[in-house]
């Protein structure tokens, strides 16, 4: 008997209708595990179905945790870890430290770390969910109409459900671009568990996943070409931030390729002949594709149930995650909202607050914080420049400092790091921050509890900093910078 959630949260009672489950949830990613149990803290009966855990995603592999937890966050967040430690040798040596002889670099044994900690943070994944009372059933989920699943079996047996709701989380999977030779490429899901590290490595694209491999491929060792089609690395980012990025890339002696595509792949005996649209040639052992990924909703047979989904085909919501259909739900990537772990998270929790909580909850997206991971790297939260000119009534205010850390200094790394802040100038409030250097997404996270609380550049001045820090800087930046209007013409970078 299916169970009805009261707005004022009191124990559900039956409504007459018969399901199996108050709700269903296909994918046990982020939002998914999310979703499941926190709809199960408020009394839901819940299943949720995923497929069997393998490393590299496929039609029948996935696992719980999903994209982040075992392709792609957390592993890539491993290897940068372990590609920092050739700059920290570097660095160490004017601070007293003499290593002699060769530091040789185990690339079989970071992988296999990296694979055992992905496989115990699944198994993490599973304790919580039945920990929580979901049921857990392996499969591949589809929609036979708006209140039933049909769960597929490698082997073609299939099992039929019914929820009351049904909650779609799965997610997104890696794009190839379509050149001859394309079969010849990897995407991040095989860049993550390569068997041998490249000596020289092709990536195509200019966003997150393509500058993080950059600097986790560079920091091992290999010769890396980053190829992209604009002037500058991650586009949608403040303009200023990406110059700081792209001069930070050179300086750790990633080669990089504006304004150029990649035309044709071949195999050759010396390994992948890259040619561009120039006409440049290359050699490569690996060649990535990083140029975005596509919504995971191929397979879900949604006009089963009315569920629409836009031309790339990411399902359509409304500001509560509900879809078309009023009993499915979409949350995460296959919405294609802010396509970020921490927010695929609150949509979740969002959606099991409003559907089983009693609460009408909406997912608040603004001063949302990110960070790119690559070395070292780039945190931000709020507006940049450009997006504030654009949104901005009146004038705003930019702050900016640019300083050799303490750090660098004896170490004679030629790497500034790069702060910013936005400011209305009207206002007096602080639109946006950013930071390019060491251990910017930690700073950051705190900057975006100050955003978030509609915090003044005058709260900024009045805070006593922390000292000998590079956070201080973000509470001494007092001298402006520029006063831009909105008249301003904007940048196509």
């Amino acid at each position: 008997m299916a169970r009805k959630m009261l707005a004022d949260g009191e124990a559900p009672v039956a409504d007459g209708e018969q399901y199996d489950y108050d709700l269903f949830v296909i994918g046990a990613g982020s939002g998914g595990v999310r979703g499941s149990r926190t709809a199960a803290s408020f009394g839901a009966k819940v299943a949720i179905c995923e497929l069997p855990f393998h490393p590299i995603s496929s039609d029948w592999q996935g696992g719980h945790g999903g994209t982040c937890v075992i392709r792609g966050c957390v592993p890539k967040k491993i290897l940068v870890y372990g590609a920092s430690f050739r700059g920290e040798f570097e660095d160490s040596k004017n601070f007293g430290w003499e290593i002699n002889g060769d530091i040789n670099f185990n690339w079989k044994k970071l992988l296999e770390n990296k694979t055992n900690e992905i496989v115990r943070l699944n198994g993490v994944y599973q304790r919580i969910l039945g920990n929580s009372g979901v049921t857990m059933i392996e499969g591949a989920g589809s929609l036979v109409d708006a209140h039933t699943v049909e769960v597929s079996q490698p082997d073609g047996s299939k099992q039929r459900y019914t929820a009351k709701h049904i909650l779609i989380a799965t997610g997104s999977r890696a794009q190839r671009v379509n050149i001859p030779g394309k079969e010849l490429a990897i995407t991040s899901d095989e860049a993550l568990s390569l068997e041998e590290l490249p000596k020289r490595a092709v990536i195509l694209g200019g966003g997150y996943i393509a500058v993080e491999f950059a600097s986790i491929w560079r920091g091992m060792g290999a010769e890396v070409d980053l190829f992209y089609r604009r002037e500058l690395p991650l586009r949608g980012f403040d303009d200023e931030m990406r110059e700081v990025v792209a001069r930070n890339l050179e300086g750790r002696g990633i080669k990089l390729h504006p304004g150029t595509n990649l035309s044709e792949l071949s195999k050759t005996a010396d390994g992948i002949k890259v040619v561009t649209d120039k006409g440049e040639e290359l050699i490569a052992d690996v060649v990535l594709f990083a140029t975005g990924r596509t919504p995971n909703s191929d397979r879900l047979n949604l006009q089963a149930a009315g569920v629409e989904v836009d031309q790339i085909g990411a399902i359509k919501v409304d500001e509560y995650s509900r879809t078309s259909a009023p009993s499915v739900w979409a949350v995460g990537d296959v919405t294609n909202r802010i396509n970020l772990t921490p927010v695929a998270l609150m949509e979740a929790t969002c959606f099991s607050k409003t559907v089983f909580g009693g609460q009408q909850v909406k997912p608040d997206y603004r001063d949302v914080p990110c960070a790119v991971f690559s070395i070292p790297p780039l945190s931000v939260v709020g507006l940049s420049e450009q997006q504030a000119l654009e949104e901005a009534k009146g004038d705003i205010l930019v702050f900016t400092s640019s300083f050799n850390p303490m750090k660098n200094s004896i170490s004679k790394r030629q790497e500034k790091t790069v702060m910013k802040l936005v400011v209305d100038a009207e206002t007096d409030r602080v639109l946006g921050a950013s930071m390019c250097g060491s251990d910017a997404p930690e700073i950051i996270q705190g900057i975006a509890v100050a955003l978030k609380c509609g915090a003044t550049k005058a709260s900024f001045d009045s805070t006593v900093g922390i000292h000998p820090s590079a956070a201080e800087e973000f509470v001494t930046m007092r001298t402006l910078t520029r006063r831009v209007s909105p008249s301003k013409p904007k940048t196509n970078l």
